[in-house]
């Protein structure tokens, strides 16, 4: 039986992911079948501001009313409906990163993301004191760096939160986050925050001079499937100005992305894996228990349900093909022509299938920023070919791919030194929107991959599957409700390594491994 979407939506038989990613803000509305309905968009770029890459307080905000704006007119287009009943909401967003207010919440610096990885010091520290790895991108890695530079904000510091966390605050004046967000603020243990470690971290900084108390700085956490407050009127008001949006509607933990691709890929039980492709690219496998492991390569995280994790994170992905996305799309307007992104996107890459197998002496570097696997600080996207290369569309466009997985290739090399182990890898992101991305990583791990058909959509997809989840009445694990209530009626599709791609990509990782040195050259000399 066809059903009535207009009266879902009336009805408020739906629920609304937003999900703030590093090169859009993305809201999606989904009905109670877990279909989305709707969706709006905001693309925006991080830009590299006093040393640090950072967006703008002001564009954080319009890029969520647009996004929501966008959202409302795409139910209006297809359903004619222009009030939004939803039955809860989630907010997610990049996760880690740096954002410090004062007592009358005033943000002190400019927000700080994951890119930045200017706190190695502090990052190694607190590494040796915990004897826990902590990454450079983590926010307490963030808040001590800031500590030990004695940067004169830290006086005013009445706490701090991850973007998700903050946006959380503002629709709800709950400062709260989920499980799997809070592992990448400071590590865990049981459902909040480690109190031993908490101890020795205050410790460091009152060495330092600093006499601050991590339980009243840190959002607190709390458990996935609870309600963790309610759009308030001022909190509707700000996401949707017209003033359309209803207040008193029911908002999940908020989460971080990397909680949100294990929820859309349902690699959620020990012993499941998911690549989370985008503007940075990270692989994440489940743990029954935590490992003996303390690579720092390898991340300890959570899932949302508070399973351990282990990741391996790079900064660098699709930023350079995006970045070249934007010329092709300049080259076109150029001769009048034009071409949607995403359509552009698909074609393009779909082109990189006819490559030579050597790539026709081809080589690229991705790295818009640095990354800590391969050594290279602070980076430069960097294109090299040989004279008399074989300088076709398909060569420079697998090139790209290949390059946007090398890195991860490399890092993924720690998980079988530590004896990390999955039974599968689901990918979702913006890089699986065309087929040769998934062949791609196929040859890249020379292993077969997953995908569902919602692999595109990833993150908001996931955060608004958390958002129902909060407001189901059946006592189910978030496990047992992703298998028997969501991926029962979805198909999981295989793509398999092909040979021929696979011995390209292995050529082509052994010439990145030596052109490494250059690209460190070309980085350094940008730097001076």
């Amino acid at each position: 039986m066809e059903r009535n979407i207009s009266a879902i939506i009336s009805e408020g038989k739906t629920f609304i992911g937003i999900e703030f990613g590093s090169t859009r803000i993305k809201s999606v509305l989904i009905d109670d079948a877990f279909n989305v309905l709707a969706s709006g968009n905001f693309d925006w770029e991080n830009k590299l501001e006093g040393g640090y890459w950072t967006y703008g307080k002001d564009e954080i905000i319009e890029g969520m009313q647009i996004s929501y704006r966008n959202l409302a007119a795409d139910v209006y287009e297809k359903y004619g409906v222009k009030l939004i009943k939803t039955a809860a909401i989630g907010i997610s967003g990049m996760m880690h990163g740096y954002l410090a207010f004062d007592s009358e919440d005033n943000l002190l610096v400019p927000f700080r993301t994951w890119r930045n990885i200017t706190t190695g010091v502090a990052a190694k520290k607190l590494s040796e004191t915990l004897s826990f790895n902590i990454p450079k991108r983590w926010s307490i890695s963030h808040l001590y760096q800031a500590i030990l530079d004695k940067e004169p904000h830290v006086d005013k510091i009445d706490h701090i939160n991850t973007l998700a966390g903050h946006i959380h605050y503002l629709l709800t004046g709950k400062k709260v986050v989920g499980i799997g967000e809070a592992s990448g603020i400071f590590p865990l243990s049981g459902n909040g925050y480690n109190k031993e470690m908490l101890k020795k971290t205050e410790e460091l900084f009152l060495a330092s001079g600093y006499s601050l108390k991590l339980e009243k700085l840190l959002p607190s956490v709390k458990k996935t499937g609870e309600t963790a407050g309610y759009l308030t009127e001022r909190g509707a008001k700000l996401l949707d100005p017209t003033g359309t949006l209803q207040h008193g509607i029911p908002l999940c933990p908020p989460e971080g992305d990397a909680s949100t691709g294990i929820v859309a890929t349902n690699s959620i039980r020990p012993g499941t894996g998911n690549i989370s492709a985008g503007t940075s690219i990270f692989a994440t496998v489940v743990m029954k228990s935590l490992l003996p492991i303390n690579n720092p390569e390898i991340d300890i995280m959570s899932t949302p349900d508070g399973y351990p994790t282990a990741v391996i994170h790079c900064g660098n992905c699709t930023g350079d093909i995006d970045a070249w996305m934007h010329i092709f799309q300049e080259v076109l307007k150029a001769t009048g022509s034009s071409v949607e992104k995403s359509k552009l996107f698909e074609t393009l890459m779909n082109k990189a299938m006819e490559a030579d197998a050597d790539l026709g002496g081809l080589m690229n570097f991705n790295y818009i920023s640095g990354e800590s696997i391969t050594g290279i600080k602070p980076g430069v996207p960097l294109f090299l070919r040989q004279p008399g290369a074989r300088f076709t569309l398909a060569n420079f466009l697998q090139t790209h791919l290949f390059s946007a997985l090398a890195t991860l290739r490399i890092g993924m090399e720690y998980f079988f030194k530590e004896g990390v182990k999955f039974n599968r890898i689901i990918c979702h992101g913006g890089f699986f929107h065309s087929q040769a991305g998934a062949k791609a990583m196929a040859a890249a791990l020379d292993s077969p991959v997953y995908l569902y058909k919602t692999a595109s959509l990833g993150g908001p997809w996931g955060m608004a599957l958390l958002a129902a989840y909060s407001q189901s009445e059946e006592s189910l694990t978030l496990a047992d409700y992703l298998d028997n209530k969501v991926f029962k009626n979805f198909e999981l599709i295989q793509v398999l390594p092909d040979r021929d791609t696979v011995t390209s990509f292995v050529s082509f990782l052994e010439k990145y491994r030596k052109f490494l040195k250059v690209e460190a050259d070309a980085s350094r000399c940008f730097d001076e």
